[in-house]
């Protein structure tokens, strides 16, 4: 297992420098730069900003600069806002773990029990429901669905709020994030508990007069768990960085919306970032996603 860990992050590490390194040209090889918008500098002024901030050396001696600053933890400060992006960073996501989050527990909680109850209501009227549901949210993408639940509630109906300090602002971003998620368990939890409703050890169980509630929860559904563990690291960097347009749409000050203000601005160290922190948060999510997988089913080894 430690020798699984060490590799996986030595390989984390080649992945967020080759993530850095894309971004970081790709976003230079764009026309133009953070002060082209200001109209009111002066090219004097114009050209001290470039040098205040590297803007005027070459592009590959500025990301050679960027990543020794990076390797000391240093972020740098936003072009527009001049602050610290370190601050930036540690108060938006705040709020965006705190929707990711709490739609990430609620996708998984009713895609498991949606999904049981799917496979145990096989081919009957239940699980003709469910399925309709869960295909309409799996080919409707997040903004689509969160745009359909502004209009509706929150203009038309207004009963809800778009965006306050109350936590009743955050229901419809969070069902708009866990609808694909929950549709995608749900799926998961109906194969898996239909294979392990159908294997041995169950049907010895019933044999033996095992409370079908034991056999259901303590049986098949254990098993059944293991692909949906499988994809919860996934899920959560999907959700987290998924959240962009849905933070937009709602107008909620987290993560995403910073980081699509920073692109209309050409905020290149905020860009970056940006972009390394939900790196290193994927690529967190999916080994915690691996380490969960070993630890339920301890027959799997990690090589």
């Amino acid at each position: 297992m430690g020798r699984y860990v060490f590799k996986r992050i030595l390989l984390a590490l080649v992945s967020i420098f080759i993530i850095c390194l894309i971004t970081f040209f790709a976003m230079n090889a764009i026309p133009g730069g953070p002060f082209n918008s200001e109209k009111a500098l002066s090219a004097a002024t114009k050209a001290a900003l470039e040098a205040r901030y590297n803007l005027d050396k070459p592009v590959h001696i500025q990301f050679i600069l960027y990543m020794r600053n990076l390797l000391h933890g240093d972020f740098g400060v936003s072009l527009k806002t001049g602050r610290e992006i370190s601050t930036t960073l540690s108060s938006c996501f705040k709020v965006s773990a705190r929707l990711g989050l709490t739609a990430a527990v609620f996708a998984i909680i009713f895609g498991i029990i949606l999904g049981a109850l799917a496979a145990l209501f096989r081919n009957r009227w239940p699980d003709r429901i469910i399925v309709f549901f869960t295909t309409l949210f799996t080919a409707m993408p997040s903004f689509v669905f969160a745009t359909l639940l502004l209009l509706v509630f929150c203009i038309e109906l207004k009963v809800l709020p778009v965006f306050d300090a109350s936590s009743r602002s955050y229901i419809l971003p969070v069902i708009a994030l866990m609808a694909y998620p929950m549709a995608y368990v749900t799926r998961l939890t109906k194969t898996s508990m239909l294979d392990a409703l159908n294997q041995d050890y169950v049907r010895t169980a019933r044999a033996k007069g095992v409370p079908m509630v034991s056999v259901i929860f303590k049986h098949a559904l254990r098993n059944a768990l293991i692909p949906v563990i499988t994809y919860v690291g996934p899920m959560l960097a999907y959700i987290l960085t998924g959240s962009l347009v849905v933070e937009n749409i709602f107008t909620i000050g987290g993560l995403g919306q910073q980081f699509v203000k920073a692109i209309s601005n050409r905020d290149y160290p905020l860009i970056m970032a940006t972009t390394i922190f939900l790196a290193v948060v994927m690529v967190i999510c999916n080994l915690l996603s691996d380490i969960a997988y070993k630890i339920v089913d301890p027959r799997i080894t990690l090589d």
